[in-house]
Parts: C-alpha cells; structure tokens; sequence
C-alpha cells in the first residue's frame, strides 16, 4: 500500500479527506493548543480534529490563523455535542462551533456519539451540507445498527464513521460493513493511549520493523485502508506519528496484529447505546 503524508480516501461525495491527522482531545491550553497545530503543520499534517465537547475550538481557531498553511489546504473536523441534539439544536451548536474556529465552514460534521434525538439532528447536518456549510457530514461511535437506523431515516449516507479502532479494539465487522457500504472509517485511540506498548507482540515487531511501538500500530490502522488521528501534544510524538509511511507490514504480521483484539476500551462502549 503505497501512501505518503500527503496521501488523501475519497469519501462517498467526492470530498477528500487525509489519512493522517492531529487529534486533540484533552489539549486545552492556548499555548499546547498553539504548539500542537503548528508542529503537525511542519510535520506535514493537514488533518485536524477537534470536537465542542473538547472545550478547544476557539483556541485551535486561532492556532490555525496564526499559520502559514492556507484554509483551503487543512481539513477540519469537528463534532455535535451530546447535550445539543435535535433539530434546531443542532443548528444553534454548528454556529457556535463555527464561531469559535473563526472559519466558513468546517470540512467535517459529525454526531458524537449516537444518543436520543440523533435522527433530528442529522436531519439539521443534512442541511448544513446542502448549504454549503459543512463539506460532509458523518458520525461517530456508531455500529452497524446504528448506521441501519440512521439509513431508514436520511437521504444522505454519512461520509465517515469514526470509532474506536486499533489491534486491541478491532471493530473487523464495523469496518467491514462500513467500507462495503462506501464510508470511511477514522481511528480514534489509534495507539490505545500507549497503554499497550510493552505488550509481546507490538514490542517484538516494533523492533522487526524499526518503528515505535505507535508506529507500528498507526501503520496497521493504514494498512487497513483507515484514517488514523493520534492524539499528541508532545512536538516530538507529534513529529515521529506522521513517521509511518516508508514501511509495509507484511500479511504474516498483519495476521499477527490482527488476532489482538481484547475489546480493551477506553471511552464508553458504543453498543449500549440503543
């Protein structure tokens, strides 16, 4: 699989979307905020993600004025708050997120997680889109009945799926389900928060390969024809995540990453919401 930094999927509507990008979660402060958008700028990031309930839009806003890099050149995602849905809501809560980044139009809307009065808010992202201000919408934390429900109730197929997904998560028949259906699955918690980095296998082929232990899980994610965000503040994390796309791991390891899966999470388990 043949990709570089600059290497974009196209999503069911055309729009083209990276396979690498800065996830934020959790980094709040205007100067790490600053530090991080810049550093994945150099590093050759164009991705941003970013969500209302992440308390850091204003801050990543400004980060991203105060660049060098163009607009139209970065992708921007950013997602509904759980405390904002249905129709109207969701319309008032897009314009404050697109207040605070101080920009036209966000490149990615999505639901955050799939709870009560979701239908009617997607109804509100639909709109968005056909004005022009949201590029494509999607959702997050969804299964496959989810996805079913949300079908029987839209005209518009979300153009992403972002889920938990990384060897010790390996959500195979969401991914699978999601790419034959033409949506495109982004990874959050790629690296499993680093918490499984001493783990006998990711350490023995880290060392097969001469990568991290991070490395080697976002290339597994890649290989798996999935967006990956990692999240990191640390300029040097941030720099040697985007380090991914000058080796292949092999179907034989693959293979070996692939049997992995504990269902270990760390955000709440998306089948129990109904």
């Amino acid at each position: 699989m043949q990709l570089d930094i600059n290497s974009k999927l196209k999503l069911n509507n055309g729009v083209e979307i990276p396979y690498l990008g800065l996830g934020t979660y959790a980094i709040r402060r205007r100067k790490e905020v600053d530090r991080a958008i810049h550093t994945a700028f150099d590093a050759g990031y164009r991705l941003i993600d970013t969500a209302a309930a992440y308390y850091n839009e204003k801050e990543i806003g400004e980060a991203i004025k105060s660049s060098s890099v163009s607009r139209e050149e970065i992708f921007i995602t950013t997602k509904l708050d759980n405390f904002d849905h249905g129709y109207k809501q969701a319309l008032k809560a897009f314009e404050t997120s697109l207040k605070k980044l101080d920009t036209d139009y966000v490149d990615l809307y999505l639901i955050h997680w799939p709870v009560r009065g979701r239908n009617e808010s997607w109804k509100a992202m639909e709109e968005l889109l056909k004005q022009g201000k949201c590029r494509s919408i999607g959702v997050s934390n969804y299964m496959i009945h989810h996805i079913e429900d949300l079908k029987k109730n839209s005209s518009v197929l979300p153009a992403v799926n972002q889920i938990e997904f990384n060897p010790f998560v390996f959500e195979r028949e969401v991914k699978e389900y999601c790419q034959n259906l033409g949506v495109v699955v982004e990874a959050y918690t790629p690296i499993a928060r680093g918490r499984q980095f001493k783990h006998r296998e990711i350490r023995k082929l880290s060392e097969k390969y001469g990568k991290t232990q991070a490395q080697l899980m976002l290339r597994w994610e890649l290989q798996h024809n999935v967006i990956v965000i990692p999240k990191s503040s640390n300029p040097g994390r941030i720099k040697e995540n985007a380090d991914i796309f000058d080796f292949n791991i092999s179907d034989e390891d693959m293979k070996v990453l692939n049997s992995l899966d504990e269902n270990l999470r760390y955000s709440p388990n998306p089948y129990s919401y109904d």
